[in-house]
């Protein structure tokens, strides 16, 4: 898998201190793009998405695609030896990464007041449930809490059942987005004002229910402006009209966005109903969502009446955006994800070959690659020490002390 393409991030060296998924996908991103990345695990067993979800041979699946291209290094943050070793490591490297409750890298003594003296020009990425101020802030917060608090929860689902989550850990996951792009604006402040040792550093503070609130689109303005409260709507959105899933003949479900104006035109006379494009009340949005019912009518009947594939070809032909709700099993027999190389080949450690995502964004002349999949616990520990400058001996002293 190793590429010797240029990678965009490649130079910088990332400290991830965290577990599990918003720390280390935010890190994950970075890695991906050429970053050093060094993840910091305890030594007793690591991050524990290590044993998330499925495992092979006592190893999660998750874990391989998630640590990708880190290297890992264990340190015992309780002994102070092992915070020694990791305040020598944050002075020499460009961002760290960490995705504690606030006010637990301050009680390790390297908290950002610490960090940043012995190395101004630092980019400190802290992610946490409720931001690092704020009455809420010492709360423990996960991905869940962050989907519900910012508005998420409260949208999703049907309006005669109670909200519903999302089948992935989203909030987790956006917020480690907007991680990565807080490191990346922040690091060009830092350029911009001297570079990596001279420039200014600063602390890019994400908070999960903050980083799913601000994906809310047009929540706050409608409800301060006309006292509006968006609620759960199903597969449909009040407003954009046709845009919903419907059961074909053979129990499939495909969803067709038809809300364009000259599209929904063509919609309609793909199915048989030119009278309704012709019609001048439905020549907009406004317009067709006052008949949604209707138009879900129409649209229901039709589909319901044919396979799958039919609905599918017959919407190709007409220019209407339309595609099944694809499982897993569709994404690995699809010739688009194939055709973008989104399932890349890769090796477990035994041999066995094994699917992964391909990188996200795909840059022509500098694109992310997977170099290697998630390493060992403490693989790299003794490389990274040594190029610290501890020799063998002060290795072997550290371990013999439990600081590594």
């Amino acid at each position: 898998m190793t590429t010797s393409t240029p990678k965009p991030l490649a130079g910088l060296k990332v400290l991830e201190l965290g577990t599990l998924i918003a720390g280390p996908f935010c890190a994950r991103i970075m890695a991906e793009f050429g970053a050093e990345v060094i993840k910091v695990e305890s030594p007793e067993g690591g991050d524990p998405l290590r044993k998330w979800r499925k495992l092979y041979e006592g190893t999660s699946l998750w874990w391989y695609v998630q640590a990708r291209n880190k290297k890992s290094l264990t340190l015992n943050l309780k002994h102070p030896e092992g915070r020694a070793v990791l305040r020598r490591l944050a002075a020499e490297s460009d961002v760290v990464i960490e995705n504690f409750r606030p006010g637990v890298m301050e009680k390790l003594g390297c908290g950002w007041d610490s960090l940043s003296a012995d190395n101004p020009g630092l980019i400190m990425v802290r992610l946490s449930g409720f931001g690092q101020t704020g009455p809420m802030a010492p709360l423990p917060g996960f991905g869940a809490i962050g989907e519900s608090m910012g508005g998420m929860r409260f949208v999703t689902g049907f309006a005669d059942r109670p909200p519903v989550k999302t089948g992935i850990s989203i909030g987790d996951s956006i917020a480690a987005l907007w991680g990565g792009f807080g490191a990346l604006t922040a690091l060009r402040h830092r350029d911009a004002t001297g570079g990596p040792r001279r420039g200014q550093g600063q602390v890019v503070d994400v908070a999960l229910y903050e980083a799913v609130f601000a994906m809310m689109e047009s929540l706050v303005p409608e409800f301060d402006v006309f006292g509006f409260v968006r609620e759960r709507t199903g597969n449909i959105m009040p407003g954009i009209t046709p845009s919903n899933t419907h059961t074909t003949k053979d129990g499939k479900h495909v969803i067709i966005g038809g809300n364009g104006d000259a599209i929904f035109q063509r919609l309609m006379q793909a199915v048989g109903r030119p009278d309704l494009a012709a019609d001048p009340a439905l020549s907009d949005n406004a317009g067709r969502d006052a008949r949604r019912v209707e138009l879900y009518g129409v649209l229901d009947a039709w589909a319901g009446a044919r396979d799958e594939a039919e609905v599918l070809a017959t919407l190709a032909g007409a220019g209407v955006p339309a595609s099944r709700v694809y499982s897993v099993a569709d994404m690995f027999a699809d010739p688009q994800y194939i055709a973008r190389a989104m399932l890349e080949e890769a090796k477990l450690p035994d041999g066995r070959g094994m699917r992964i995502p391909g990188i996200v964004p795909k840059l022509s002349a500098t694109p992310g690659a997977t170099e290697w999949l998630g390493p060992r616990l403490g693989e790299h520990t003794e490389a990274i020490l040594q190029a610290l400058g501890y020799d063998n001996a002060a290795i072997e002293r550290l371990r013999a002390a439990g600081a590594i």
